[in-house]
């Protein structure tokens, strides 16, 4: 065996890379096993209690930092876009009284809206969609944008780095697009940290 090997030498190539492929497929595997980063259940669930307006005025660069601060002890009314709905969903979590929303952040706004593109006053300067934290305008360098609506998630970003001032924020109207079944209610007995708003609120 060892002989035919060492006569053929792309045979013998060909059987040392798939050795070192499966040893160092072997190696990966046990390091990403053994040094594996557990996040904390804890800042997941704050996280999906968040708006994910992506918005900064909480004072971080996204939903999850504000999620890993508030997780650390941080305070938790600082999301004017989630309102004191948000506020109360994270004190009914933690098992904390639940605070005012910090004026300083922003004021919650009573009726949820969008971004609005006049297209026809568009110059296609592609800043909008650099200031997007999630990608919810189309369009290229010196064309037209335009904004999918339903991946809006109303921060009003995009409205301070356009030149033309083309971009405003419209009310999202109500109707059979915008409807969704209402969520189950919960009949086991939770811990606080399951409880949502309404049971924490009982």
């Amino acid at each position: 065996m060892i002989e035919t090997i060492a006569q053929q030498p792309m045979l013998a190539a060909l059987i040392a890379m798939v050795g070192l492929g499966l040893l160092f497929g072997a190696l990966l595997g046990y390091a990403a096993e053994k040094f594996k980063v557990q996040g904390d259940p804890i800042v997941e669930q704050i996280d999906a209690l968040l708006p994910q307006t992506q918005c900064g005025q909480c004072g971080y660069p996204g939903c999850k930092p504000y999620a890993e601060s508030i997780g650390k002890g941080g305070e938790i009314n600082k999301c004017p876009p989630g309102g004191q709905a948000t506020i109360n969903a994270i004190a009914g979590l933690l098992d904390v009284p639940a605070p005012e929303l910090d004026a300083e952040h922003g004021e919650e706004a009573d009726v949820k809206t969008v971004a609005y593109i006049r297209e026809d006053e568009c110059i296609g300067c592609t800043k909008c969609i650099q200031a997007c934290p999630v990608d919810a305008i189309l369009g290229a360098a010196k064309l037209m944008h335009t904004v999918i609506t339903s991946e809006c998630t109303g921060c009003d970003l995009c409205m301070e780095p356009c030149p033309v001032d083309c971009i405003e924020m419209l009310p999202v109207e109500d109707g059979i697009k915008q409807w969704h079944w209402p969520a189950p209610q919960k009949v086991a007995d939770l811990i606080a940290t399951d409880r949502t708003p309404q049971e924490a609120s009982l």
